[in-house]
């Protein structure tokens, strides 16, 4: 690992999240190269390098892992098949990266994080959100006490079915296989990482989770609370059949709150002293861009990276202990 390095990556999963969101990234930032990517159809992975300008691709995952230029991996799959590539890339020897959540389960997590620990390799985890601007800002003002001692984080979360779920067309986001909690799965994992980042490590969290709708297995109605090991504590709902989309987190300090949105970029927003700052941060268009260069910056021994493999598997911990008393009773 050395400053002046490029280092390769290979792709695997081509799908929607490494159009624009992923993909991009890997290609601008400074001293990384996206040299390969794998879909196990030959022609869509064709395509995509084609017009990513990726230079090679590939429908075996095996040949892109094992490929001498390539130093390190992003799996892009869907969960189920983060722990057996992982523990693929961790064999050869190479840095990874899994899309978010890490794995299904705690336990797929945790020997994910053991393969790579035994072999001293970085493991990166894209919960992306760590790295954006308008969170760092949040930390920041958190950091700086201007709200005094953390009581009480709430997050209310609901969207609208969408067609897929309507028409009963499988997505493995609600596959309670792939899945367990479904889009809580997908959606509610970013909104909790991020409470870690900002307000410390989570010590306990139960839940009960529904499913309602009987549109799909999984579960699409959740309930949370949680406390952190400094003592303040949360509450979260997550209602994915809702006839409006809310996103809403609000902290509660002794001296003030904060106010802001998970996924929109609706203003960020600081009550104290009945004086009221509203900033507007947005999004870079590659909303991973930062949480990229973060990984460089790590690579090159200039700083830490805030979205580890142990971080993640925080995470998938408290995701679990949410859904433990729910997730073998699904409604047909």
């Amino acid at each position: 690992m050395g400053e002046n390095k490029t280092y390769k990556w290979g792709m695997i999963g081509c799908g929607s999240v490494t159009e624009v969101k992923s993909g991009p990234a890997y290609q601008k930032t400074d001293g990384f190269e996206l040299f390969a990517v794998m879909r196990r159809d030959l022609a869509k992975a064709e395509d995509y390098a084609r017009r990513h300008k990726v230079p090679h691709f590939y429908d075996d995952a095996d040949a892109l892992i094992n490929h001498p230029e390539i130093d390190a991996i992003y799996i892009a799959t869907p969960p189920d098949t983060h722990e057996y590539y992982a523990l693929k890339v961790a064999a050869a020897g190479k840095i990874c990266c899994i899309e978010k959540p890490m794995a299904p389960s705690y336990a797929a997590c945790i020997r994910i994080n053991d393969a790579f620990k035994d072999k001293n390799l970085p493991l990166f985890v894209a919960y992306y959100r760590r790295s954006l601007p308008r969170f760092l800002k949040i930390k920041e003002w958190i950091d700086q006490n201007k709200i005094g001692a953390i009581r009480h984080i709430h997050w209310q979360f609901s969207k609208p079915t969408n067609d897929l779920d309507v028409s009963k067309t499988y997505n493995w986001r609600t596959d309670a296989t792939i899945a367990p909690g479904g889009y809580f799965d997908d959606l509610a994992s970013h909104g909790l990482d991020l409470f870690v980042f900002l307000l410390g490590t989570i010590k306990s969290a139960e839940g009960t989770a529904e499913n309602r709708l009987g549109l799909y297995t999984a579960k699409d109605t959740v309930t949370g609370k949680w406390t952190h090991d400094s003592g303040a504590t949360g509450f979260g709902t997550w209602d994915f059949g809702a006839e409006e989309r809310q996103d809403i987190v609000k902290i509660y300090g002794n001296e003030g709150n904060i106010t802001f949105s998970v996924f929109g970029e609706s203003p960020i927003i600081l009550e104290r002293d009945e004086e009221t700052t509203s900033l507007n941060i947005a999004h870079p268009e590659h909303i991973q861009t930062y949480h990229v260069q973060n990984m460089k910056s790590y690579l090159v021994g200039a700083s830490s990276h805030p979205s580890t493999g142990k971080t993640a598997a925080h995470t998938s911990w408290i995701m679990e202990q949410v859904l433990q008393n729910n997730i073998k009773v699904i409604n047909n």
